[in-house]
């Protein structure tokens, strides 16, 4: 009895551990965005939040185009997210289903893409969009998001589905039905906290974008958040509060998506794990 309490205090104990932990950041930036930059240059030290502080935030962003950032980074997030999810079922489903020449192959470069880094193609890919008139283009940074987040998506995916036995979409071709009637239907509700997991790692692939942005889009009113905090930074002084707002800003609709599936974020990613 006594060491089921202790052990019941234990795990409290390293919860709430745990989530100060997680929760120390969001702490930070709001300590940081309600001080004076002068008090944070001065002592070094992040104090309570002062909330008397917020009318001159609010003053310090005003001229700052933030909320067209956020705009554009949700937009970036989204796109890459659906062009993910949509490529990824089908990649998915036709290396988990059927048997063709070169599938290992196909399984190879698509594991390959996750070697090269991205800093590797910054410039072929800078040349292409040239000429294909996709530079200073949202569309073009989603296509170079997608290029990343498409192979993590269909191993997810496939490996959800072999996990599916065959014989559940057998009565549906029986009765003609189309293979992305199957796929659509029977399959990927079968497999939705997979889904959720490739959709949570593809969206933040494109909420966090910065290296392709930062290189791709000469518009500022293009930028995604993570440009705009970044051209915060001054050569001799950078507003410090500002920029924890703007990044508090920018965190906040992560952290609350990401709570929101979180469940399904862990059943996704043990899916295809234990069969049974």
């Amino acid at each position: 009895m006594t060491s089921t309490i202790a052990l019941s205090i234990f795990r409290y104990v390293l919860i709430v551990a745990l989530v100060a932990f997680a929760g120390f950041p969001i702490y930070w930036m709001a300590s940081t965005a309600l001080s004076a930059n002068s008090e944070l240059y001065s002592t070094g030290q992040v104090p309570w939040p002062q909330l008397q502080k917020l009318p001159e935030l609010i003053s310090a962003m005003a001229g700052v185009p933030i909320g067209r950032w956020l705009f554009n980074t949700f937009l970036i997030a989204c796109g890459t997210t659906v062009l993910s999810l949509l490529l990824g079922s089908l990649a998915g489903y036709a290396l988990s289903r059927f048997r063709f020449r070169g599938r290992g192959l196909v399984g190879f470069l698509l594991f390959m893409t996750q070697v090269v880094p991205e800093a590797l193609i910054l410039v072929p890919l800078y040349a292409m969009f040239i000429t294909l008139g996709l530079l200073n283009n949202l569309m073009g940074l989603v296509l170079a998001n997608v290029g990343f987040s498409l192979p993590v998506a269909a191993f997810i995916l496939k490996s959800a589905m072999d996990s599916i036995p065959y014989e559940i979409e057998e009565s549906a071709i029986i009765d003609n039905c189309p293979r992305f009637g199957i796929l659509s239907m029977i399959v990927l509700p079968l497999i939705m906290p997979s889904v959720a997991a490739a959709a949570v790692i593809a969206f933040f692939a494109g909420w966090n974008e910065f290296l392709f942005a930062s290189t791709f889009l000469m518009d500022r009113s293009l930028w995604p958040t993570s440009v705009g905090l970044a051209s915060f930074i001054g050569q001799y002084e950078t507003p410090l509060s500002a920029v924890m707002g703007a990044a508090l800003l920018f965190s906040v609709p992560a952290i609350v998506f990401f709570l929101l599936i979180q469940r399904q974020i862990v059943a996704g990613l043990t899916a295809g794990a234990v069969k049974g």
